[in-house]
Parts: C-alpha cells; structure tokens; sequence
C-alpha cells in the first residue's frame, strides 16, 4: 500500500480491534484516532527483548511497514536507539537501515540482525578465561560481589582486545549485547545486587545508598549462565522462517554511528519509509543513563554528542536539518512516521511543531495519527483530561516525500 489515498482510507475504516476511527483536524491536517495496535495483537519476535530508555513498541514500525511498503524496500530509522525499527523491518523482510549518535545503539542492534546459535554461545563463553582480569574496578563491588566483578572486568578485556585486534566477530558481539543488557537490574537475572531497571545506571554514590537503606549486599551472580540464560530467552523465536528471513535480508543492512542530519552514507532516493522517534525536549539524559554501559563497551560517554534540548524553538530548528536529510534519502513518494509522543503532561504537542519544521520542505503532512490504547473520549487524548502524567498514546506525524 503506496498511494496516499490507500492509507487514509485504512486510517479512517480501521476497526482491527473493534473501535472505530475518531477522525479530527490539527492546523488543517487530516488527524486519525483509534486503537491501531495493541497489547491484544500476537507478542513481538523474542530477539526485541532488549531494554533501552525511551523505546517504542515493535507494533508501532509493523503498522508502518506492512502498510507502506513492500518486500525489499529500505525502511531508516535516524534515531535508531535499540533498533526496534530495523529488527521489526528485518523480519517482515525490508532492508533495515538505521543511525544513531550513540555507538551502543550499533552494539545493541547490529547482532539481533544476524543472531548466532545457542551453542555457539555457550561453545565461546567457555573458552573464555572469567577467572582473573588485568584491571580489577573496585568502585563497582557496589553493583557486584568481587567474584562477579572480576568476571564482568575479564569479559570486558576480552571483548576489548578483540575489536582492538580487529578479530572480533558475530559470536563475540552478541555475547557483548547480552552483557551490556544484563550489567543492572532488579532481578536475579542480573549481574548486580537490586538497583535501578536494566535501562537506567544509577551513580554510583546512589547505588551505596540504594545498598544502605535496603541492608543489602552483592550477591554472586553467574556470568556465564546469565549471559545463556538470556540467550535462550531472545532466541526463543528464532526458528528456521525467521533465521532464514534475517540471513537473506542482513547483509544489506547498513548501520551508522553519526548524527542524523549528516549521513552521506546513504544514497539519495534511496529509502522507501522512516519510521523513528526523536530525542523530545530534555527529558531522557542518555549519557546518565548509558555511563556503565559505555565503561563496558570501551566508551568515553562525554565524546557522544548526543541532542538535548530545552526549548521547542530549539528542537524545531534541529528536527529541521534532520527533516532535509530525510528528504535527500526518500524515493519520491516514500514515507515518514515521526513518533513525537507527548511531552511536559501534554502542554507541548510536538506534532504542531514538526508541521512547523516541515515547512517549504518537499515534505507532505498527510496525517496525524494517534494511537490509544484506552481511548474512551477524544478530550481525553488531547490532553485535557490526560490519564496520568505523561502519555498512554503514540503521537505520529504521517509525511509523504513529493
């Protein structure tokens, strides 16, 4: 489905779950509200359970996708974060292309693209010397017990000398993905004691009192069978349709570290349909967030030049610069779905300002779309009676490449 005609008609008639479309206006813009997806549909393919700050549900790109275009075309997320787009692309058989400032998002994405087998996970992992490890970071025996702490240090060392060596390969780099995802959290599941959930690093003064007022210490956590543990629960899905699928599709993936609004590593015309979700104003501190993650990974998190922005005047002028790169990459015809979601308890709406950022572009605002799980009145979405701090919609910006 292409034409634009062909989408406004599934927007206005959609009845999947069986609500029908409120249809409304937002500066003269055809805007579209219902229950499009939802926690009612079949769950999304294991290999996403992935924790990240700020993430949308794998449903919101498969709408995207399976609606606008085909087997083959190139679906880009420019803020590409865990990569929700791409795998979700990936698996119904796109080109996954994505970009992200920050270098995790590379090592969080780039191995559920081409997932090894089990065996070969456990096959490596046991070679791999836990025991003893050259630069032992005892301020962490707050997040660790010191046996633990010396095998996370020894994987660290071992997967750093690899990339350095230049002999790291797909086995390797999802060992790294699982660790990463595995450093913290509230569960057993976890190299650490209790502590924040696994997308959100605390300091680390603020895990000693986490400690302290909870009487706890660090328990021993097994490296290894974690690491295998979450292996198997990713990898749960991952039978021979969707292996096959990942294989035909993943060597024409291209992934990038750098900033959106920059990438000539991507062809004009090019891209059939973006789907993303941009940094919102000031809300997310990435670098906060990420500290522990890049200490594992060999990254100074100070070098990242991640966008954060206070002002909506500021935000507009830097979605802008993303919105010509867009333009560059799209085929004409091609398509955007710009996640804005709902900022500062609904005060800003974020879909008036990239109407605004859009202008005299070769960028058609189609539709608005809103989707709400517990849609009940239409005041209710926009704000006026908001079910709680925050939101429990997706706010997406419908554009159409000239």
């Amino acid at each position: 489905m292409h034409d634009q005609s062909d989408i406004h008609r599934c927007l206005a008639t959609f009845c999947l779950f069986g609500r029908q479309t409120v249809l409304q206006g937002t500066k003269g813009i055809p805007t579209y509200i219902n229950e499009f997806w939802t926690s009612k549909q079949r769950q999304a393919n294991s290999l996403h359970e992935i924790a990240y700050r700020a993430c949308f549900k794998p449903q919101l790109p498969r709408f995207f996708i399976e609606r606008l275009t085909a087997p083959g075309d190139v679906v880009y997320d420019p803020f590409m974060g865990r990569g929700t787009t791409l795998l979700e692309s990936a698996l119904l058989g796109r080109i996954p292309y994505g970009c992200d400032v920050n270098p995790l998002s590379d090592i969080l994405t780039r191995p559920r693209l081409n997932p090894p087998y089990l065996a070969q996970v456990q096959e490596r992992l046991a070679e791999i010397n836990l025991s003893r490890c050259q630069h032992y970071s005892q301020e962490l025996e707050v997040f660790y017990h010191p046996e633990t702490l010396t095998a996370i240090c020894a994987l660290r060392e071992y997967l750093l000398d690899r990339e350095q060596q230049g002999t790291i390969d797909d086995v390797d780099r999802w060992i790294r993905m699982v660790a990463v995802n595995r450093l913290t959290g509230h569960s057993q599941g976890f190299f650490s004691v209790y502590t924040l959930p696994p997308n959100q690093a605390v300091s680390i003064d603020s895990q000693r009192k986490i400690n302290e007022r909870l009487g706890q210490t660090p328990p021993r956590r097994d490296v290894r069978e974690i690491i295998l543990r979450k292996t198997r629960a990713l990898l749960r899905d991952c039978g021979e349709r969707v292996c096959h699928m990942l294989q035909t599709v993943s060597p024409h993936a291209r992934i990038l570290t750098a900033q959106a609004h920059h990438t000539p590593q991507i062809p004009d015309g090019s891209v059939h349909l973006v789907v993303t979700s941009p940094p919102f104003l000031d809300v997310v501190d990435y670098a906060q967030d990420n500290w522990l993650r890049c200490w594992f990974c060999g990254i100074d998190p100070q070098s990242v030049p991640i966008t954060i922005v206070s002002s909506v005047d500021e935000w507009r002028e830097a979605m802008r610069e993303v919105f010509k790169e867009l333009a560059r990459v799209l085929v004409r015809g091609g398509w955007i779905a710009f996640e804005v979601g709902e900022v500062r308890g609904g005060r800003v709406r974020l879909e008036e300002v990239v109407l605004q950022a859009v202008q005299g572009l070769p960028l058609v605002p189609e539709a608005i779309v809103i989707n709400d799980q517990r849609f009940t009145k239409t005041a209710h979405i926009w704000g006026v009676q908001n079910q709680a701090k925050g939101t429990n919609t997706n706010r997406i910006v419908l554009l159409r490449r000239e």
